[in-house]
């Protein structure tokens, strides 16, 4: 019988989502990294179904009869991608289980830094109610606001959606354009990537992460946006330039930063991103919905029985296709 490795570890009411939903004629060996049961069933495992946390060299020698890394995660740069190819084995990420999960996470960050909406309930937690005038702090309408989007794959297009339901005009940059009636039909424009960051009043990051888009928002980007911008962040924290990030906000050339990803998770507690009021961090929790475990699930399920019947896995990962 084949054998599926679940890993990390996860609580038995998220196993028992998973257990239900396992093709028949398959077992699910469940354990965590480093562990001996980890390496007793990695031996044996033909696919992987998980998290990555670190997966290099050593995971696959590990698991010398694997024919699948099917991830849990839209994220992969937890996956030594010279590994995999010299292992070649395929990875492949959810297949956009977690997609509306972020796309409302994103509009939430957005909302919540126009609204001041961690400050302003901080203030009435703590016996201040609507203290200062009415321009202090200022709070922000969505609508008539241009967003910009950074990476118009599936979580991108999610957003524009949501964005455009809020009466918001929406711009694109990703390094494969819509054809014109996809753009007309989204209601979204293409726009250059230093034009998007120059005239967005909201500045969203959809993007992997890799040697492309680390660092892809830095001094440089951040000086060129509009007075008074927001950054949302909710992709992998190297994409931002964090120190640039700090300069900008306490300098009060952004207006704001929702951030739902940093590039150490998580952050030292002497982060100066923490002690600026104009900053609004989630613990990168933007993917991990209770609704979206049966779907993430059954669509690394669905990966799996493709390899096992011998057609060609779905969402492998760009680098390795």
């Amino acid at each position: 019988m084949p054998t599926i490795l679940f890993a990390p570890l996860q609580p038995d009411v998220i196993l028992d989502i998973a257990r239900p939903l396992t093709p028949p004629g398959f077992e699910l060996a469940a354990a965590d990294f480093g562990t001996p049961g980890f390496y007793q069933a990695a031996a044996d495992a033909q696919y992987f179904l998980g998290l990555a946390r670190g997966m290099g060299g050593e995971f696959f020698r590990a698991a010398p009869r694997l024919r699948l890394v099917q991830l849990l995660s839209a994220g992969y740069d937890r996956v030594d991608i010279e590994a995999a190819r010299k292992a070649g084995v395929p990875v492949a990420n959810n297949g956009g289980a977690n997609a509306i999960a972020v796309a409302e996470h994103t509009m939430l960050l957005i909302l919540a830094v126009l609204k001041k909406l961690v400050r302003v309930h901080n203030n009435v937690i703590s016996g201040k109610w609507r203290v200062g005038d009415l321009a202090d702090p200022r709070l922000h309408e969505a609508a008539g606001k241009t967003l910009g989007i950074v990476g118009l794959g599936n979580i991108g297009r999610k957003v524009a959606r949501r964005a455009r339901a809020l009466d918001m005009r929406v711009q694109y940059y990703d390094i494969r354009r819509l054809t014109e009636d996809q753009e007309d039909a989204l209601g979204v424009r293409f726009v250059l990537y230093a034009e998007l960051c120059r005239t967005s009043d909201v500045v969203s990051l959809h993007v992997p992460l890799d040697d492309s888009t680390r660092g892809m928002v830095g001094r440089r980007e951040l000086a060129t946006m509009k007075p008074g911008a927001v950054l949302i962040n909710t992709c992998r924290g190297p994409v931002v330039d964090e120190d640039a990030l700090v300069t900008a906000l306490r300098e009060g050339r952004l207006g704001g930063a929702g951030l739902d990803v940093m590039v150490d998770e998580p952050p030292a507690p002497d982060h100066p991103l923490l002690a600026l009021p104009n900053v609004t961090i989630t613990p990168h929790s933007a993917g991990p919905t209770w609704e979206n475990w049966v779907a993430r699930f059954r669509n690394g399920f669905d990966n799996i029985q493709r390899v096992a019947a011998g057609r060609g896995p779905l969402w492998v990962i760009p680098e390795l296709l």
